[in-house]
């Protein structure tokens, strides 16, 4: 199992290494380990399961190279198994079939799987930007109610900042989440920002009925 799982990933995979060219970038390793002249390496489709990293279904059905459907954010978390197996391993050639040509080619496909994971670390870039902004909060839940609050590492994000709680709306819906708010910003003029009823505006913790 784990010599499929290696074979599978850094020869079928390769396909999604942006923003460099991955050809270039193939030939370069082939001349670190001493075989420029080398022809490249085929590798048969049947070979190939990188949707199945995505959506886990590993089923016959799910075994397939097609990734055409996939969203950008699921592009970049296929990106990430290529990246996580590329530190310890050597790429032992490509897979003909969705991404590369029986010659070893690029094949439109892949060029744009290489369009939607440039979005998608976009997207992943500002998703980041914005929870460094807006931290989610540290929650808890039982049968009558809970409580949210701040500290410098509520959601996961370090700071030096404690914030108090607030909750935010998404653009044109009635749904929130908790977010944690610099106590400067606290009288914020965003519409999006609202603050929990009953709880003191400077408090750093909140009870709350709703979930």
């Amino acid at each position: 199992m784990l010599t499929y799982f290696i074979v599978l990933v850094v020869a079928c995979l390769t396909a999604l290494m942006v923003p460099y060219d991955w050809a270039a970038v193939w030939d370069a390793m082939l001349r670190s380990l001493g075989a420029s002249n080398a022809p490249v390496r085929m590798i048969t489709k049947s070979k190939d399961a990188s949707r199945a990293f995505v959506t886990g279904d590993f089923t016959e059905a799910g075994l397939t190279d097609d990734v055409s459907d996939l969203s950008p954010s699921q592009i970049v978390a296929l990106y990430d198994w290529l990246t996580f197996y590329q530190k310890d391993y050597t790429p032992v050639g490509r897979a003909e079939g969705y991404f590369y040509s029986a010659d070893g080619e690029p094949t439109e496909a892949l060029r744009q799987v290489e369009v939607a994971l440039e979005q998608g670390l976009q997207l992943k870039a500002q998703a980041q930007a914005h929870s460094v902004q807006y931290p989610p909060c540290n929650t808890e839940w039982s049968s009558a109610g809970g409580r949210v609050w701040c500290s410098t590492q509520s959601g996961g994000v370090k700071r030096e900042w404690v914030g108090v709680p607030r909750k935010l709306f998404s653009p044109g819906s009635s749904r929130s989440h908790c977010v944690c708010l610099q106590q400067e910003l606290s009288r914020s003029d965003n519409p999006n920002l609202q603050e929990y009823s009953g709880c003191p505006a400077e408090a750093e913790s909140c009870f709350v009925r709703e979930h």
